[in-house]
């Protein structure tokens, strides 16, 4: 079956203190729903309140987006935390979105790991272990949104957790389905219309592409477009057209 609607996601609020990293108010025009950073990687107490209070104005679906403690490599470095560790952090930086949220007068719907953390709870089974008991911990309620082909959905869904199976428009792919590590070359797409006509491909076919071309048939209930880049807002202005144009809507999924 075709799809005829589709959430688009950005990681916002990453900006802190005298640091701005992506233009936020630009992407909140785009989006439907936005991963808030919650302190750790990016963001702070001030960057947090005005995202939500701006998401809110704009009816975009929010969510928290914890990842490791490391604001000079952005969260995008491997921190050898133990899962008892892992389970704190997140339960802090879940906590902590939360708070914000009602502070701002809105309310998160759902988590979403942010890179290193999340690369490796789709992989390792303890991490991923680790952030479902701390989502769970701390709002029972909360949906989690995950790769598809990841370990983090798959035990999330045997808890019985709603889970929101995401694409990465601006990202490759291996050819199991996981995401090309950053330190590879091609690792990150740049190119807005090769973006835009591969995210066309791959709602069209209910399927990842991988680097090689081939499509692995997936659930795909977001596309996820990155939000700190010079390009992030064109990209997604212009992937969000050509879904249009196609004749799939944006909309929500929370």
């Amino acid at each position: 079956m075709v799809k005829t609607t589709i959430d688009m996601n950005a990681d916002l609020g990453e900006s802190f203190g005298h640091y701005t990293i992506g233009d936020d108010a630009a992407m909140l025009d785009v989006v439907t729903s936005a991963n808030v950073a919650c302190g750790f990687h990016g963001g702070d107490p001030d960057v947090m309140a005005s995202t939500f209070r701006l998401a809110r104005e704009k009816n975009v679906t929010v969510g928290a987006h914890p990842g490791y403690p490391d604001l000079w490599g952005f969260g995008r470095r491997l921190v050898p935390f133990t899962a008892a560790e892992t389970e704190r952090l997140v339960a802090y930086q879940v906590g902590a979105a939360q708070a914000m949220a009602t502070y701002a007068g809105h309310r998160i719907a759902y988590v979403k790991t942010h890179g290193a953390l999340g690369n490796l709870s789709e992989q390792d089974s303890d991490v991923a272990t680790a952030v479902l008991n701390a989502v769970q911990g701390v709002d029972a309620s909360l949906a989690l949104v995950a790769g598809a082909f990841g370990v983090l959905g798959r035990l999330a869904r045997e808890r019985g957790m709603t889970v929101y199976a995401e694409i990465f428009a601006d990202r490759a792919y291996t050819e199991d389905g996981l995401l090309v590590s950053r330190k590879q070359a091609g690792a990150v797409l740049h190119d807005v219309d090769y973006i835009s006509e591969r995210v066309i491909r791959m709602v069209r076919n209910g399927a990842i592409e991988t680097i090689s071309g081939k499509m692995l048939p997936a659930p795909m209930d977001t596309i996820c477009v990155h939000g700190d880049s010079a390009e992030s807002v064109a990209i997604a202005r212009t992937v969000r057209a050509r879904l249009e144009d196609a004749g799939i809507a944006l909309k929500a999924f929370a």
